[in-house]
């Protein structure tokens, strides 16, 4: 599911992650410590330049009910695109903190927001990354 706005931002409504591909996760990455497996829920936003990259991170840092918990930088230069098979994003773990979430009992939920560029958005498969 796709949506688009008026300034050619789209959102990208991800699948949640398999229970396949969670137990791989757990098993290959994380020693079986489910608390580290934080991207079963995840949303993509595709953007047409690094700048509106960097103002949509500056709007979610600004949110008073928005906790970044991490956020990786695939776009740093630094970053050896290697590790990711050439993949390049900012992915944040976050927590929305807010009355409903709080209601809902939810506000401890981590969900994963992966900022990615439009050229890399059409590279990437249906599946994501893995």
């Amino acid at each position: 599911k796709e949506v688009k706005d008026v300034h050619e931002v789209q959102i990208k409504y991800g699948k949640l992650k398999s229970s396949k591909r969670s137990i791989e996760k757990l098993v290959r990455s994380y020693c079986m410590d489910v608390s580290r497996l934080v991207d079963v829920c995840r949303q993509s936003i595709v953007f047409q330049s690094v700048e509106n990259i960097t103002a949509c991170l500056s709007s979610i840092a600004q949110d008073p009910d928005v906790r970044i918990l991490r956020m990786k930088n695939r776009l740093n230069p630094g970053f050896d695109a290697r590790r990711s098979a050439g993949y390049r994003d900012v992915a944040l773990n976050l927590h929305i903190v807010s009355a409903q979430t709080k209601a809902l009992g939810i506000d401890s939920h981590v969900c994963e927001l992966q900022l990615l560029l439009q050229s890399v958005a059409e590279l990437k498969s249906n599946e994501g990354h893995k």
